[in-house]
């Protein structure tokens, strides 16, 4: 099945930076619509950024500016790029992929049918 692994987390002062990676296995990621997510405790999960098969990218207004969504096609992995860190990012956050190559609402779970297992971002003032 279908397996999504993030990797990248950890603990950062603010105005620090991250880089999270989302090695995907039996999925092209190459070729779907892909996202990164996070929550965190007593919150609903977010939508933080959304990269299609065409190239096209979504942002919350939150993290415009500051995260870079990309893939590498030959290696299967989706990357959050994460600069100038503030501790309102602190959360758990999941890579999740669709079946589609494009997605008509990037940044609502509902679009999504596969998702990892998560990685803790916390951000210390």
């Amino acid at each position: 099945q279908v397996q999504l692994v993030e990797s990248g987390g950890g603990s950062v002062q603010a105005g620090g930076s991250l880089r999270l990676s989302c090695a995907a296995s039996r999925y092209s990621a190459s070729s779907r619509c892909m996202g990164w997510f996070r929550q965190a405790p007593g919150k609903e999960r977010q939508g933080v950024a959304a990269l299609d098969r065409h190239g096209s990218t979504s942002y919350a207004d939150s993290v415009k500016g500051r995260f870079t969504i990309s893939k590498d096609n030959a290696k299967n992995t989706l990357y959050l790029q994460m600069n100038s860190l503030k501790p309102e990012d602190t959360a758990m956050y999941y890579c999740a992929g669709t079946p589609f190559a494009r997605c008509d609402d990037p940044l609502h779970t509902s679009e999504y049918n596969y998702w990892g297992q998560g990685t803790q971002v916390t951000v210390s003032s």
